[in-house]
């Protein structure tokens, strides 16, 4: 596969040179070829290490030495490295461009995508040397004029502050920022900017510079559209969950229906509750709903007889009869469980599908209730749960700051009385396993799971080494969930 036809232009740099720096805006896309297989494993570890990059950033204040620590902490678990070693260097810069194709298709994308690529570019030339970071200034078109400490000196002599080690000369305009915070020495027009500030500014070019690629990026999604190899694979990258699957293993049968009441109260996280209260209070569930609760049970461990007993007893308390149900319900349930149709085993929820795919409208309780639901509705529920006054505000500022997620994470918190998850949350099926390991239930499930998980990677490998073929999460997995879709319509 080749990124691009283009050849150099005035001005660009051999790829050589550019990865013989440490760092740099990326403003020269990739030309070489590589294969299917190496696109997709570039672009998803490269989307794990932005995924830690955003719950770390929200846990710990961006540049601390807390936030430094457990960034080094998460990332040495990636097959990507956080800093820049120059045989690292081709990995990050064509994996970048790649999900550029992928972040760009919408504006939440584009906000999510700029926003971690800037915390990650935060910490990397905070890491750089003085003299690096002056080089990196110089190469990128970033000249401003260096001013001698003595000079600087004799301008604040009054002020009572102090600047040691870089000084830049700086047109106030371009920072803003600083300006505004206090941070700098302003005089004449420009502002005098100490080197540990150096990063501000530099952060500022970077954003607007990826801001306005991702929007030429959009205009050509068309033309990459067309090749049949790579839109299921950017479609997939944009929703793309790089965890366990959470489909159903020996753990069948451990779940009864008896205990699922209880269960949804302590253990289920707040998307999968709110479908549970919906089911038992108008004893019906939507196309949606049915899909992303049931897919979710099968997940916990209810086996097929189990689920179909499930959902007729609590179908038949409402407007379906016995018949209706086994006529018009039963076959989508037994279809889930991979004993109809294609008889594929298809796998619950993750928490980027349940956040970006399907919006419920009117009359609709699928999704998830930290993106989908009124801010007003959301505090309301969490009241009715018990969450406290200060917990609250926690979540109801991750939610505005659209980190979804995260703020499901700090509800697991909450409810679970811990300071500080050891996990990031992606999965609902994550939230029940770690629920019941916190509550002493959970440790027989998890290590089934994780051995099935183990069982099945070996499997992908060994299939990989006989025979090349697309991505386990390319089209032929798209269509079938769309198959699943069609199936569970109401009819």
């Amino acid at each position: 596969m080749q990124f691009s036809e283009r050849r150099k232009r005035v001005g660009s740099r051999p790829q050589a040179e550019l990865y013989g720096q440490p760092l740099q805006f990326y403003g020269q896309p990739p030309l070489e070829n590589i294969s299917l297989t190496e696109f997709e494993t570039f672009a998803v570890d490269r989307l794990k290490l932005l995924k830690t990059v955003e719950n770390v950033g929200v846990s710990y204040l961006k540049g601390s030495p807390q936030y430094v620590k457990k960034l080094v902490a998460e990332s040495k678990n990636l097959n990507f490295p956080y800093r820049l070693e120059p045989d690292k260097r081709r990995k990050d810069h064509i994996s970048h461009f790649i999900l550029r194709l992928a972040y760009c298709q919408t504006e939440d994308l584009r906000r999510w995508f700029i926003q971690q690529e800037v915390d990650l570019f935060r910490y990397r030339f905070n890491d750089l040397s003085p003299k690096q970071k002056l080089e990196f200034l110089h190469r990128n078109n970033l000249q401003y004029d260096t001013v001698s400490f003595c000079y600087i000196h004799g301008c604040l002599e009054h002020t009572g502050l102090i600047f040691i080690y870089l000084i830049l000369k700086v047109p106030f305009q371009d920072a803003l920022d600083l300006v505004r915070t206090r941070k700098v020495y302003l005089k004449a027009g420009y502002v005098y900017i100490p080197h540990q500030e150096i990063v501000t500014i530099v952060l500022n070019d970077f954003r607007t510079r990826l801001s306005k690629a991702l929007a030429l990026t959009a205009r050509s999604l068309p033309a990459v559209h067309s090749d049949e190899r790579l839109q299921p694979l950017l479609n997939h990258l944009s929703h793309a969950y790089v965890g366990q699957d959470y489909s159903i293993q020996k753990n069948v049968g451990k779940i009864s229906l008896e205990q699922i009441d209880s269960l949804s109260g302590k253990s289920y996280p707040l998307c999968m509750r709110h479908l549970h209260q919906a089911l038992r209070e108008n004893h019906h569930l939507r196309h949606g709903g049915r899909m992303q609760y049931g897919l979710f049970l099968k997940g916990i461990g209810l086996s097929l007889e189990q689920a179909l007993q499930f959902w007729r007893s609590e179908f038949i308390r409402g407007k379906v009869d016995a018949d209706k149900f086994d006529k018009a319900y039963a076959y989508s349930i037994r279809h889930m469980f991979g004993k109809e149709g294609k008889r594929t085993d298809y796998t619950p929820y993750n928490c980027m599908k349940v956040i970006l795919s399907n919006p419920p409208s009117q009359g609709d309780y699928h999704g998830c209730p930290f993106r989908h639901s009124d801010p007003e509705l959301l505090k309301q529920k969490l009241q009715f749960y018990k969450v406290s006054p200060s917990g609250i505000n926690q979540i109801l500022e991750l939610v505005k700051g659209m980190h979804y997620q995260l703020a499901c994470q700090k509800y697991f918190e909450l409810t679970h009385n811990i300071e500080d998850t050891t996990f990031s949350l992606n999965h609902p099926n994550q939230y029940f396993l770690e629920s019941q390991k916190v509550f002493g239930g959970g440790r027989d499930l998890k290590r089934e799971m994780d051995a099935t998980q183990k069982a099945k990677e070996n499997s992908v490998v060994k299939a990989s080494n006989v025979k090349q073929e697309l991505p386990t999460n390319g089209p032929e997995n798209v269509a079938e969930m769309e198959d699943l879709d069609s199936i569970f319509q109401e009819p």
